[in-house]
């Protein structure tokens, strides 16, 4: 990694030529060089198909999920859980939650496969997630954990080809395995990823690395543009950029300019805007169709949008010379400008799903919207239904004159406000009649069932709203890790890489200056960021070599109850004995305690009426009857004091 110091040393050495890393990527999908897994695919294949083998074993029938998902559960017993890690053996152990993932996809599309018995694998893909999690949390190397069990790639054999290699983390966030991304071992794995304590080696891009200046406090040490890569730092970024963008948007719509001439505020939003249009229009290109969803939809609506108000006004200055049509052009450009304002504060909550209060909303949006699908498929049936039935009324007299009457009339109804005036006239009876119908099943059936499915989705989410802001945030995360470019130019700065780097000289330039090259632009252009993170890092340094010198986690925050902990001794004080006698035993019901103290006496009385018979022959002498007798006394002591408990 070349340090702020390499930069401007003439004679310093140039750096290696990192592979990058596209597996499993979000960008780019199309690669030439994909890094190996490091176990064979088939023997990884092998070890999924043992766990899947386990799980059917374990959950030969169908049971309520609770029964698996519950703490100290009668089914995913600690055994089963010990099984599940000898899956691997001693070679192949570290990827055995890798196959876990992979058998809970296989069990999900077997239930989709078999949809008579879609309960029973749907429960074992949740057995598999309860395996994985004990896993990870029963795990006490950290670093073993997050390097080679979450973080190292591996693939399966598909077709008799080797898969993409992928990693647990990935494969979780891509799942949607909220049971297994909810453990304590996972998330600590995604706030190592966030603040760049885990960054990917440089010469074998497949494996994660700790980052070696973690606990140097040396200020200039930091200062590294390869520090850019660090997702806090990116979204950190975006952040910016989308305020500034939204505030020239509003120093552009409130300062309209009467000449129609282009001020520099409306000209730097304008470059923004072609900024953001080249990388989504890269990321579409790169990644394909899988990469559009709501935001991308957004998003392109957004800049489509701009696009259109930027084309007006260069359409207005073509015209100079009619001042009629300048303006004309000019007030439409303004027009479509200032229609984009709910847009614009709206794209901030894109980049604030960060924050536990935005990220959780916005989740409850998506599935809301994923789930109106379902009522806009049934709204348009109906509504081509009744408007051929309208347009047919209307063609008795062989012209179409009503139509845009219908069709306004029939919006309204759905916008829960129906004008029943002028049906009494078209087509009568037979219109006011249809349009009463189409009004009783829009606004009676069609929007409760709209109101019922927002229902279940909020009440879905908000039920688990912790694991699935945590979901939330680790594909964020996964976004910048997954493929970090090796150049890091964040939009409007990929205008810079694509116009004055890639263009003139990545096509002739040998690969090492060409990297040494955007290394210096890249610490040019971020120099005020890259001076404020290396004064963080540099006190998130000290906190961490004080954290490993108390023996704590290198992310430990010593809390206030924890400031006095170290002089409390609660074995010596007798303390910690009397809080062992009275602690319940919440791994077992109460029933069942007492059941098995009832067994151990039934047990105890049994052996001694064995002994009363073995020496019934031989005769009793008077302590051998005493004896017997305070026996015989305390265990009918304690069964009357069960039956009365019962």
């Amino acid at each position: 990694m070349v340090r702020w110091g390499e930069l401007f040393n003439a004679d310093g050495h140039d750096r290696r030529h990192r592979v990058q890393d596209e597996v499993r990527s979000l960008l780019p999908t199309r690669r030439e060089h994909t890094p190996p897994s490091p176990i064979d695919a088939k023997a990884v294949t092998k070890v999924a198909l043992r766990l899947k083998h386990q799980i059917e074993q374990v959950i030969p029938c169908e049971l309520e999920p609770d029964l698996v998902t519950k703490a100290h559960s009668h089914i995913v017993t600690p055994a089963v859980i010990a099984t599940s890690k000898q899956a691997g053996g001693k070679d192949h152990k570290a990827c055995v939650v890798y196959c876990l993932l992979v058998v809970k996809k296989w069990f999900k599309q077997q239930a989709l496969a078999e949809l008579w018995d879609a309960d029973l694998h749907d429960v074992r893909a949740t057995a598999a997630e309860v395996i994985a999690k004990a896993i990870i949390e029963s795990e006490e190397d950290t670093d073993y954990l997050m390097v080679d069990v979450l973080l190292k790639r591996y693939s399966i054999l598909l077709d008799g080809e080797p898969t993409v290699p992928a990693n647990a983390i990935e494969r979780a966030v891509d799942l949607h395995a909220l049971t297994v991304i909810g453990s304590s071992g996972y998330q600590r794995c995604i706030s190592y990823l966030w603040r760049g304590w885990l960054v990917q080696d440089d010469e074998d891009p497949s494996r994660f690395v700790s980052y070696e200046n973690k606990t140097n406090t040396d200020y200039w040490a930091h200062l590294d543009p390869d520090r850019m890569r660090v997702p806090r730092y990116q979204n950190a970024l975006q952040i910016a950029f989308s305020v500034i963008f939204l505030a020239l948007y509003t120093g552009a719509i409130n300062t309209i300019n009467p000449s129609g001439d282009l001020d520099i505020v409306e000209a730097l939003l304008y470059i923004f805007s072609v900024g953001f249009i080249c990388d989504e229009t890269s990321k579409l290109w790169k990644i394909g169709r899988y990469y559009i969803g709501f935001w991308n939809v957004f998003n392109s609506a957004l800049y489509a949008m701009l696009f259109t108000s930027f084309v007006l006004r260069m359409v207005a200055y073509a015209h100079a010379g009619d001042q009629d049509l300048r303006s004309h052009y000019n007030e439409l450009s303004y027009n479509f400008l200032a229609f984009t304002a709910p847009m614009f504060w709206m794209r901030l909550l894109l980049y604030l799903d960060t924050f536990r209060f935005f990220g959780a909303m916005l989740v409850v949006l998506k599935v809301m919207m994923r789930e109106s699908l379902i009522f806009f498929a049934l709204l348009i049936v109906v509504l081509v239904g009744f408007l051929q039935a309208f347009i047919g009324m209307d063609l008795t007299d062989n012209s179409i004159s009503d139509a845009g009457f219908v069709i306004q009339a029939m919006l309204n109804a759905i916008m829960q406000s129906p004008e029943f005036e002028g049906f009494d006239k078209f087509a009568p009876p037979f219109g006011i009649i249809l349009y009463y119908i189409f009004t009783f099943v829009v606004m009676v059936i069609l929007l409760n069932i709209l109101i019922a499915l927002y229902n279940s989705a909020y009440e879905d989410i908000t039920e688990n709203a912790i694991d699935e802001y945590m979901a939330l945030f680790s594909a964020k995360t996964m976004q910048f890790v997954r493929a970090p470019d090796e150049n890091v130019f964040i939009a409007p700065f990929n205008l810079i890489e694509m116009f004055f780097l890639i263009l003139p000289f990545e096509w002739w330039m040998p690969t090492p200056r060409y990297n040494r090259l955007n290394d210096y632009v890249m610490g040019f252009i971020y120099s005020p960021l890259l001076m404020v993170t290396a004064f963080l890092e540099t006190r998130q340094a000290h906190k961490v070599k004080y954290n490993r010198k108390r023996g704590e986690e290198d992310d430990d925050v010593q809390q206030e109850w924890e400031q006095v902990l170290n002089e409390c001794d609660f074995e010596a004080d007798g303390w910690d004995k009397k809080v062992q006698a009275t602690k319940p035993n919440v791994e077992l019901d109460t029933a069942v305690i007492e059941v098995r103290r009832l067994q151990s006496e039934v047990r105890e009385l049994r052996e001694l009426i064995l002994e009363m018979r073995d020496r019934g022959s031989g005769g009793w002498g008077t302590e051998t009857l005493k004896e017997s007798s305070s026996r015989l006394g305390k265990l009918g002591g304690s069964s009357d004091s069960l039956e009365r408990e019962e």
